[in-house]
């Protein structure tokens, strides 16, 4: 097979920095970099297109005779966006190449509009390369990506197949006008026969972390609606910055894959960033405790789990990544199957030598296989409820988080035996069809045997337990849906501050006048970064609404990130008696800790008490800022559940101002004494 040169160039990274050039907080180059100017005419044509493809949206959006056809609408607006971003945000970052290239999208979103207008849709049944979108519920956005359709399937699309997600290499000009047409022309590393293959845009270049985490999932589902996938045999891979997101995937999601295939990437981040940025890495308590987040290491022992195929080239720095995960795969009695291409650097292939045979090799075997549907034994470990789920097991509850929490079940005929460390609620959940149970099971938990929830009739068995004062107890359905009638973190309300925006969100944003006149000029400019900075980072526009304007809607639906304090945010003034950090004229009280409004405005994450079914965030977007751009493994939360920042310190880039103190809420969501 021929190799291109844009294939090798995919596989990789574009590297800017790595080093101690990119380690100076006060000359932070931009990410993704500015665009190259653009002959007036062109943009005038450009912009000419945009309307009238605009103009064509709107149209079949707004015919209610043609509900089934406006679901493909992001397969159209995919193209809109690419031209829209380019020429509104000056990311036309290839000059005329990417000019041509925007006129081409745009002509390819007007062939789809009538295709829509005449009842058809040709792309959906289409074979080979295919780009398509989806609407996010993150923030309404609609995000494109590529897929490979095989050949097979022009003649049997029933048949469910094997799905192969790809992450990309980091890229920092990859817009979406840019992956767009490489999603036209490129087929990639892997093509395995008969399978479909989903190349994920990940909300451009963050190793497909938090907003770029839900993208996978989002994507796949999107895929699942227009294809028959086989839902045990999807396979995750990827190289490079791809390579770290499909080691962690892999690690805290196990349940969810057939097999991982990571290449090269990084793993960790203390000393990923020592060797590849010469960097002392030193931060304060509360960042060192959320590396656990995404330090993959710390997660090793899912792997047990999920089959791994690791690759690096052997003289390859980023070989460093499966070196630190082998070594702590080691700890737990796990040997990583790591290929290692002889004599390459950052690639799969080298004049002597192709690594892809042996890889696919392997893959194909445990695909061929399928992914386990019950295994009998799971072991699973996490710090937070974040991730909290391997197969059959969840867990509910921590007794505290960023501490290392365990399961090790076993499962029998007669029941389910199993150890736990930190861990305070759980759940066992076998699905339809799974359970071989043939009465009411016993589960011995920590040495305590419990008489567990009778067997159904749909051989399906699923039971809650809860620890009280050190004893297991089941709890009742209705018991484990309304939490106790206790505010507890549990998974996905359980913080820190950039879980929030991991799923729907609206920034509310104040009309009256603040506090201090101080405080009201640092949260105008804060606000206008995190507005600004969603939208370069992770490719959406922020959904904004005036705090008179905040709809039952969004509050039943969507985290609330509210800006401003409750002089000047209408909803924080409701609910400013119900949070953990209060406002007085005489300044901000935290515990039994007080700091001065003129100077200190607080940042922080909490249940809503308007719905605490969702979250409420104050003062703050995602918490990484532009000195984090420039190496991916830096790109992890910066602060924790609350902080109080001195905004005498002005903000840079890497914080909002200087944080005076940060912490994390109990596991009831009270502030820990001190």
């Amino acid at each position: 097979m021929k190799i291109s040169a844009l294939m090798v160039f995919l596989a990789g990274a574009i590297v800017f920095g790595d080093g101690p050039s990119d380690n100076i907080v006060d000359q932070v180059r931009p990410v993704p970099p500015p665009g190259l100017p653009i002959p007036e005419a062109d943009r005038a044509d450009l912009t000419a297109g945009l309307e009238k493809l605009r103009g064509e949206i709107n149209r079949i959006a707004g015919q209610t005779n043609r509900g089934s056809l406006r679901t493909l609408l992001p397969d159209v607006q995919i193209f809109y966006n690419a031209v829209d971003f380019a020429l509104r945000y000056n990311e036309f970052l290839r000059g005329t190449n990417d000019v041509r290239n925007a006129t081409k999208l745009l002509e390819q979103g007007l062939e789809r509009v009538g295709e829509l207008e005449a009842g058809k849709a040709s792309w959906t049944n289409a074979t080979g390369l295919v780009v398509r979108g989806y609407l996010s519920k993150i923030d309404g956005s609609v995000q494109p990506y590529g897929l490979i359709v095989p050949a097979s399937y022009a003649n049997d699309f029933e048949r469910p197949r094997r799905l192969d997600t790809w992450f990309h290499g980091r890229s920092e000009d990859l817009t979406e006008l840019r992956f767009l047409i490489d999603r036209e022309q490129n087929y990639g590393q892997f093509t395995p026969p008969d399978a479909f293959v989903l190349h994920l845009y990940g909300r451009y270049c963050n190793a497909n972390k938090f907003a770029g985490e839900i993208d996978l999932f989002e994507a796949v589902a999107d895929v699942k609606k227009h294809y028959r996938v086989d839902d045990d045999r999807i396979i995750e891979r990827g190289f490079s910055m791809g390579g770290a997101a499909a080691w962690q995937f892999a690690v805290h999601y196990p349940g969810e894959f057939a097999a991982a295939a990571p290449g090269a990437g990084f793993a960790e981040t203390k000393e990923f960033l020592r060797i590849f940025q010469n960097e002392p890495v030193a931060p304060p308590p509360w960042e060192q405790k959320l590396w656990h987040w995404y330090d993959c290491t710390d997660y090793a022992l899912n792997l047990y789990n999920l089959p791994t195929v690791a690759y690096s080239g052997e003289i390859d720095r980023q070989k460093q990544a499966a070196d630190v995960m082998a070594a702590a795969l080691k700890k737990e009695g796990i040997e990583l199957t790591h290929i290692i291409g002889p004599g390459a650097g950052h690639t799969y292939i080298t004049k002597q030598h192709d690594a892809r045979p042996e890889i696919n090799e392997k893959i194909d075997a445990i695909a061929a296989r399928g992914r386990d549907p019950l295994p009998k034994s799971v072991k699973f470990t996490t710090w937070t409820l974040r991730y909290n789920k391997s197969h059959w097991v969840e867990l509910d509850g921590l007794e505290e988080h960023w501490e290392r929490a365990r399961i090790d079940a076993e499962l029998s005929d007669k029941g389910i035996q199993a150890t736990t460390k930190n861990v305070s609620a759980l759940t066992f959940d076998i699905g339809p069809g799974k359970s071989s149970f043939a009465q009411t099971p016993e589960v011995a938990l920590d040495g305590q045997t419990i008489s567990g929830a009778p067997p159904q009739s749909d051989h399906s068995w699923r039971a809650h337990f809860r620890k009280s004062e050190g004893k297991w107890q089941m709890v009742s359905e209705a018991d484990y849906r309304n939490h106790g009638e206790t505010l507890a973190k549990r998974p996905g309300l359980q913080g820190p501050i950039d879980d929030a925006f991991m799923d729907s969100f609206v920034m509310v944003l104040p009309s009256g006048s603040a506090m201090n006149e101080k405080a009201g000029a640092w949260t105008k400019q804060e606000q206008e970064h995190a507005i600004r900075e969603w939208r370069r980072q992770f490719r959406g526009e922020a959904r904004l609404v005036k705090d008179t304007d905040l709809t039952t809607n969004e509050i039943a639906t969507a985290n609330l990130v509210l800006w401003g304090d409750p002089s000047s945010n209408e909803v924080l003034r409701k609910i400013a008696e119900k949070l953990p950090i209060k406002w007085s004229p005489d300044g901000l009280q935290l515990g039994s800790e007080k700091f001065t409004l003129n100077d200190h405005v607080p940042a922080f994450i909490y249940p809503n008490p308007l719905n605490p079914e969702r979250y409420v965030v104050v003062n703050s977007g995602f918490t990484y800022r532009e000195y984090d751009y420039l190496n991916n493994a830096r790109q992890v939360a910066k602060l924790p559940d609350y902080a109080i920042i001195d905004i005498s310190t002005p903000p840079n880039s890497r914080y909002p101002g200087k944080i005076v103190t940060g912490g994390f809420f109990d596991e009831t969501w009270q502030v820990k004494k001190q």
